[in-house]
C-alpha cells in the first residue's frame, strides 16, 4: 500500500541510480580505451625503433667502418686484433686530439661496446677497446 503511494518516486530514484551506474561505466570504458591507445602507441614506437636498429646492425658496411678505427691513428700506436665480427684494439700514448678522434669514431659506428678503458698517463692516454657487431 505504501508502495503504491510512492511508486513514481521509486521509479525516478531507480532510474537515477541506473543513470549513475551507466555514467560510471562509460567513464571507466573511455579511460580504459585511452590507456590502451597510449600503450599501443608506445609499443608501436618501440617496434619502429627496433626495426631501425635491426637495419643498422645488419649493415654490410660495418666491417669497413670498423677498419677506419685502425687508420685514424698512426700504425705505430695501434695494436689490432680482428676475428670475424669481434675486434680488440689497444691504442698507446695518444694525445688528447687523437683520443677524441678515436672515441668519436667508436661512438659513431653501430657496434656493441663490450669493454672500453681509458688510462691517463700524465699527458698521454692509453685506450683498450673490445667490440662486436
Amino acid at each position: 500500500m505504501i508502495w503504491k503511494r510512492y511508486r513514481n518516486e521509486l521509479i525516478v530514484t531507480l532510474s537515477l541510480l541506473l543513470l549513475l551506474a551507466a555514467l560510471g561505466y562509460k567513464r571507466m570504458a573511455v579511460s580504459s580505451s585511452v590507456e590502451n591507445e597510449t600503450n599501443t602507441k608506445y609499443v608501436v614506437r618501440e617496434f619502429q625503433e627496433l626495426i631501425s636498429l635491426k637495419k643498422r646492425w645488419a649493415d654490410k658496411q660495418i666491417s669497413k667502418k670498423v677498419d677506419k678505427l685502425q687508420k685514424v691513428i698512426p700504425q705505430t700506436k695501434v695494436k689490432w686484433q680482428k676475428k670475424g665480427k669481434k675486434l680488440t684494439a689497444s691504442y698507446k700514448s695518444l694525445t688528447s686530439k687523437e683520443l677524441n678522434k678515436v672515441i668519436t669514431t667508436i661512438l659513431n659506428i653501430a657496434v656493441q661496446i663490450e669493454f672500453l678503458e681509458i688510462k691517463n698517463n700524465n699527458s698521454s692516454y692509453d685506450v683498450e677497446f673490445k667490440c662486436k657487431w
